[in-house]
C-alpha cells in the first residue's frame, strides 16, 4: 500500500513538472542500472521519482560522506543508498559481484562518471560488475532537455570493454543533462 502511495505520489510530481518515462522495467531479476548523465544533485530526485514510477526495486552505490549527514544520511539510507567508502581501496567491484551471486533478485545503480564532475574517461567497475556477475546492464538516460527517463533494453557486456562503453556513450552524447556542458563525451 505504502508503495502505491509514493507511486501515485512520484507520478503526480512528474505532472506537475512535466516529466515523463520511456521504456519499461526489465523482466530479468538481475541487471545494473547505468544511469548517465550524472551532472547534479537534481538527478538524484529525477531518479527516485523515476524508480517509484518504474516500479523498480534497487539500490544505488553513494559515497558513505553522504550518509554522515543526519538526517540525509537516514533519507538516502532508507531509499537505497549504499555506502562506499572512496578513500581506500576495498575491492567494491568483487564485493557488488557477491551481493549478484549470492542473491536470486538484485538490481544496483550506478553512474558511470562515478561523480557529478566533468570526467571524459568513464570509471570501469561498472561493466566490470556488468562482466564478472553474467548480468545485463540497462541504460538510463536523464534527459532534461526532454524531461524524459528513458529506460533502454538490457545490454549484455561483450568483454570489449572498450567497445561496449563506446557504443553506451554513443548513446547517452544523445541526452541533455542537467548541466549539459558537463556531459558525456
Amino acid at each position: 500500500m505504502i508503495r502505491k502511495l509514493q507511486r501515485a505520489f512520484f507520478l503526480f510530481w512528474f505532472w506537475v513538472f512535466g516529466w515523463k518515462t520511456k521504456g519499461h522495467t526489465p523482466k530479468e531479476t538481475k541487471y545494473l542500472i547505468v544511469a548517465a548523465p550524472h551532472t547534479s544533485y537534481y538527478d538524484f530526485f529525477v531518479s527516485l521519482a523515476a524508480r517509484y514510477i518504474l516500479d523498480l526495486k534497487s539500490g544505488f552505490l553513494v559515497k558513505d560522506s553522504m550518509l554522515k549527514v543526519p538526517i540525509a544520511g537516514w533519507f538516502v539510507r532508507v531509499v537505497g543508498g549504499v555506502p562506499v567508502d572512496r578513500s581506500k581501496r576495498t575491492n567494491l567491484v568483487d564485493q557488488v559481484i557477491q551481493m549478484y551471486n549470492d542473491n536470486e533478485e538484485f538490481v544496483l545503480a550506478i553512474a558511470p562518471e562515478g561523480s557529478r564532475e566533468y570526467r571524459p574517461e568513464w570509471k570501469s567497475g561498472f561493466y566490470r560488475i556488468a562482466d564478472g556477475a553474467k548480468i545485463p546492464m540497462v541504460m538510463v538516460g536523464l534527459n532534461f532537455g526532454e524531461k524524459t527517463v528513458e529506460m533502454r533494453e538490457p545490454f549484455y557486456p561483450t568483454g570489449d570493454m572498450e567497445a561496449d562503453i563506446e557504443e553506451m556513450k554513443s548513446y547517452f552524447r544523445t541526452i541533455k543533462g542537467k548541466h549539459p556542458e558537463q556531459g558525456v563525451l
